[in-house]
Order: structure tokens, then C-alpha cells, then sequence
């Protein structure tokens, strides 16, 4: 197992999206998206259910406790640029955070 600070959990369905297709597919692209990352010590592991399927795709990323909901190509790119490489969560994203709860987010300006 590759050594790691961050441990990305995504949601790929089946419920999320139809028959999880677009769910395994935003899978594959965060595994892209870290091995593109030269250096960047995150792990990714599909999990199935979180029993928010109406916001899925769902990223998790722990030790953190941030979630992310709705997650497309876009927003892989920016967890793991913005949140993973550079450790600044994305608060626009973010729907759930361990400690705080279900997060409203902010508009950016």
C-alpha cells in the first residue's frame, strides 16, 4: 500500500447515479488526478453506499472528515489540487464537515 496523509472515499453507487456508471467513472479520474500529482501522498478507495444518494457522487476525505457531494470532473480537479496538494478544503464544495456537521456553503467572490 502506497504510504499516504490523505485517504480519499468515493461513493460509486449503485444508487448515486444510474447504475453508478458516471459515479466509476469520476473514480477513475481521481486516481488520475493523484497519480498526476507528482508527490502527493493520497489514497483512494471506492466504497459503496453513504446513504446520501440524492448528492452523489460523494468524496470523503479523512483524517480530515470533509465531504464533498455532487462531484464531477471539475470538482476532482480542485479536491485534489486545492484540498489534497495545497491543503485548503474546497468551501463551496464541502456539505458535511466531522466535528461541525451538514455546512452551508459560501459563495465565492
Amino acid at each position: 500500500m502506497r504510504t499516504h496523509d490523505k485517504h480519499v472515499l468515493m461513493c460509486t453507487g449503485p444508487r448515486c447515479t444510474e447504475n453508478g456508471a458516471e459515479a466509476e467513472a469520476m473514480f477513475k479520474q481521481l486516481g488520475q488526478a493523484i497519480d498526476a500529482c507528482e508527490g502527493l501522498r493520497a489514497k483512494r478507495t471506492r466504497t459503496h453506499c453513504f446513504a446520501v444518494c440524492k448528492e452523489g457522487p460523494i468524496v470523503a476525505v479523512y483524517p480530515d472528515g470533509t465531504w464533498y457531494r455532487k462531484v464531477d470532473a471539475s470538482a476532482i480537479q480542485r479536491i485534489v489540487s486545492e484540498h489534497l496538494r495545497d491543503g485548503h478544503p474546497v468551501a463551496p464544495l464541502i456539505f458535511h464537515q466531522l466535528g461541525i456537521g451538514d455546512v452551508e456553503p459560501k459563495d465565492e467572490a
